[in-house]
């Protein structure tokens, strides 16, 4: 049987375990009679540690990726698809109201010109968290351990987890944004008929 090789920029676990859940719900559509090999990379964003912008998410998330395809080609790797992925803030304008919304995007590419987009949802934080993080400048890991009275939870249940009481955890988050990156590549006839 042959093997697909995934690429994923990072080694935090719920990143990791979410590219995972997400394969196990697409691989029989992506290649069917396939087994699957995840090859866990630390690569750099490229923005902040905490993106305060979809659009800083989004280079983030493109960025690890892009990076992966080049350790690829410079280390001959034998990797098929290379996913990069990104959480942040979106901060929004609502009238004269801040609306400010904790995300995960993530780009899948494979080695080519092909690579697709894909996010979680979002959910709003609470204005103490704002202040913390987009005012003072404070590391979102940083703040959500102290907001919930918690240590390592980024490697846990994830911001998504304390605010949503854990029925979105971080890595259910990222398992949404990794599906529907790879949505192009397991229905390509659907995006290739109406170009």
């Amino acid at each position: 049987m042959k093997t697909i090789h995934i690429a994923v920029g990072s080694t935090r676990s719920p990143k990791l375990n979410a590219v995972r859940e997400a394969l196990a719900v697409i691989a029989s559509r992506l290649h069917s009679n396939r087994q699957f090999d995840i090859a866990s990379v630390d690569v750099p964003s490229g923005v902040r540690h905490t993106p305060l912008s979809r659009e800083d998410m989004m280079i983030g998330a493109r960025h690890r990726a892009e990076e992966l395809v080049r350790i690829a080609q410079a280390k001959n790797e034998p990797w098929n698809y290379f996913v990069g992925l990104e959480g942040g803030l979106d901060v929004v304008r609502d009238g004269c109201n801040r609306r400010v919304f904790l995300q995960n995007w993530a780009y899948v590419t494979d080695g080519t010109s092909q690579g697709a987009f894909g996010q979680s949802g979002a959910v709003l934080l609470p204005e103490s968290l704002v202040r913390r993080v987009v005012d003072e400048g404070v590391e979102l890991s940083e703040a959500i351990d102290a907001f919930a009275g918690g240590h390592g939870i980024r490697d846990a249940q994830g911001a998504w987890g304390i605010l949503t009481n854990d029925i979105i955890t971080r890595q259910d988050a990222f398992r949404i944004a990794v599906i529907g990156a790879f949505t192009p590549f397991f229905n390509r006839q659907l995006y290739i008929r109406h170009e």
